[in-house]
């Protein structure tokens, strides 16, 4: 398909969006914090890291089946630290005084960012095939067998175990960075 769009063909560019389209927004869903929505939300980002990926296809070479996805997963993962940075980056506004944060919500807040943070420095510490069997499972909920087509590998059953060894890595990698 990506030869197809090289070539300026339409329907392939059309098709290549529908299939990943969805798979993105689910997993960018949730991934944008409260404070950095605004003029932009996962919707846009997911968009614009498609337009990206197309607008440099020329440029991609798939190694294996499953390539473009995790380079989809890459540029929109770059785009949510891009728009976080930019949030963090302005001046903080004044809260107002009616406004009332119980001590649950302020934990819950930091608590779930700094696992989100740590998942994705965690991410980062496993090798490209881990990193993608891991996202396809638990960010975008694909099968063993999805993983395993997806992978171009010959057994779910190997996927299986490949994923549980990559967990218990990312694990350890989490709770590293988390107590660091």
């Amino acid at each position: 398909m990506l030869g197809r769009i090289r070539g300026g063909d339409e329907d392939a560019r059309d098709a290549l969006i529908r299939r990943f389209l969805p798979a993105l927004q689910r997993w960018a869903h949730g991934r944008l914090p409260e404070q950095a929505r605004g003029l932009s939300d996962t919707g846009d980002l997911v968009q614009l890291a498609l337009l990206r990926a197309l607008q440099r296809v020329d440029g991609f070479e798939a190694g294996r089946v499953g390539a473009f996805l995790s380079y989809l997963h890459q540029i929109l993962l770059n785009l949510i630290r891009d728009e976080i940075r930019r949030v963090r980056s302005r001046p903080s506004e004044e809260l107002p005084e009616d406004l009332a944060l119980t001590r649950e919500s302020v934990l819950q807040r930091t608590v779930g960012y700094g696992a989100v943070e740590a998942y994705e420095r965690a991410l980062e510490d496993l090798n490209d095939e881990q990193r993608q069997a891991i996202v396809l499972r638990i960010e975008f909920g694909f099968t063993y067998q999805e993983i395993a087509d997806a992978l171009g590998r010959s057994s779910a059953g190997g996927v299986r175990q490949q994923i549980a060894r990559a967990m218990a890595r990312l694990a350890k990698a989490m709770h590293a960075y988390r107590t660091s």
